[in-house]
């Protein structure tokens, strides 16, 4: 059975998956496939879930937020800003859940942080808005 590889790439991570005899995924026509041999394609992939066949019969999930997808000599590249990989998609909600969690963490930290800088501000205004012989020290 004809193969061909696929190079999934992110600002974090590069990974190369050989042996790939069928993909789906969706795009803003529907859903489509690419079979090994296939004529060059390129494409703007939808957010959701994509699967890859490989040659001994395994099925691969992928979690994708859009991305770019180009194949071309056996090639299919997909570039996006992150994607999930697994075998499960039970274990990819699990990892999607714990990304989410670290995500909204880390934007309640830029948020206190943008209220720290907010009050720092305003401080430094009001004691520039003093008289000059009423100013206090920093």
């Amino acid at each position: 059975m004809n193969a061909y590889h696929l190079r999934l790439m992110s600002p974090t991570k590069l990974e190369q998956i050989d042996g790939i005899v069928s993909f789906i995924a969706k795009d803003s026509s529907g859903s489509f496939g690419i079979l090994a041999n296939a004529c060059r394609r390129i494409t703007a992939l939808s957010f959701g879930m994509a699967s890859l066949k490989k040659r001994d019969g395994s099925v691969e999930y992928l979690a994708l937020p859009g991305g770019v997808l180009y194949f071309s000599g056996n090639v299919l590249k997909i570039a996006t800003t992150s994607f999930v990989r697994s075998l499960s998609i039970d274990e990819i909600s699990v990892a999607l859940d714990k990304k989410i969690r670290v995500e909204e963490d880390s934007i309640q930290e830029i948020k206190r942080s943008l209220h720290r800088l907010d009050d720092e501000i305003l401080r430094r205004i009001s004691a520039m808005s003093r008289p000059a012989g009423r100013r206090l020290a920093p």
